[in-house]
């Protein structure tokens, strides 16, 4: 069932399906919507769960944040979400960018019944001089437009120079979502894994190059409980690229009770 609420001043959409004791919240990656984790409601469906599936603000039919936010943002948010819909120990799976909500929020709470990261995003890649080279050229370019043009027009020209020169996601956002996808990024949450107290299950792409698997490994040896299960040949979308093995691995994880 599609449903819309207002969270931090923001019209946020999500589905809710299902009528099981046990809640899964599912939140999805960059660029993408509730639609994208279809294929694992109906496998949350299949082990008696509530399933609710969530457009995070800022994409599919949720309402777009008008200031830059951070992933502390995006929980904070989450938080609130599940305290209004009255849910009690969810269980949450992150996919990707999805992960890194999931990671903050379970890191700070004892009521989180189960995580499950799938190809998450949270650790913060090794830079090399050249990428470091870059950034600071363009944070130097970016203080002469200022003086130059304003604040306002050298935004709108940055803007522009940091979609041809970025990632397709960073090219298809909005100038706000390009601006909180810089944010996002630059996030390291290595530090917050220990603090995860929930059982956790990693499901990872062996192939997957947006979050690498020597980044699952990371996850695995740090957070307190935890297991990985890698598909060989899947990347960044494992639940796409080997949805029967993905859906069993996680069926068999959620019933574990």
């Amino acid at each position: 069932m599609d449903k819309d609420i207002t969270i931090r001043g923001l019209r946020v959409h999500y589905t809710d399906n299902g009528d099981g004791d046990r809640a899964i919240i599912l939140m999805h990656g960059w660029g993408c919507d509730h639609t994208t984790l279809a294929s694992v409601e109906r496998t949350a469906l299949q082990a008696g769960y509530r399933v609710i599936n969530i457009d995070f603000p800022g994409f599919g039919s949720s309402q777009e944040p008008s200031e830059v936010w951070g992933v502390e943002d995006y929980t904070l948010m989450l938080e609130e979400f599940i305290s209004a819909l009255g849910v009690e120990r969810p269980a949450l799976l992150g996919h990707s960018f999805g992960g890194r909500v999931a990671i903050l929020y379970s890191s700070r709470r004892t009521d989180v019944d189960a995580v499950i990261l799938v190809d998450a995003a949270g650790i913060k890649p090794h830079r090399t001089l050249k990428y470091y080279w870059k950034v600071y050229t363009f944070k130097a370019m970016k203080r002469l437009m200022y003086l130059i043009y304003g604040k306002e027009n050298a935004e709108k020209r940055l803007d522009a120079r940091r979609a041809k020169a970025g990632s397709s996601d960073y090219a298809s956002a909005s100038p706000m979502m390009r601006r909180i996808l810089s944010k996002v990024v630059n996030e390291d949450l290595t530090d917050r894994l220990p603090l995860i107290k929930a059982p956790a299950l990693l499901i990872w792409g062996e192939n997957d190059t947006a979050t690498p698997i020597s980044d699952a490994h990371t996850m695995e040896r740090l957070i307190p409980d935890a297991g990985l299960v890698s598909f060989p040949g899947c990347g960044h979308y494992s639940f796409l690229d080997n949805p029967r093995q993905f859906s069993a691995v996680l069926q068999s994880f959620l019933t574990r009770k």
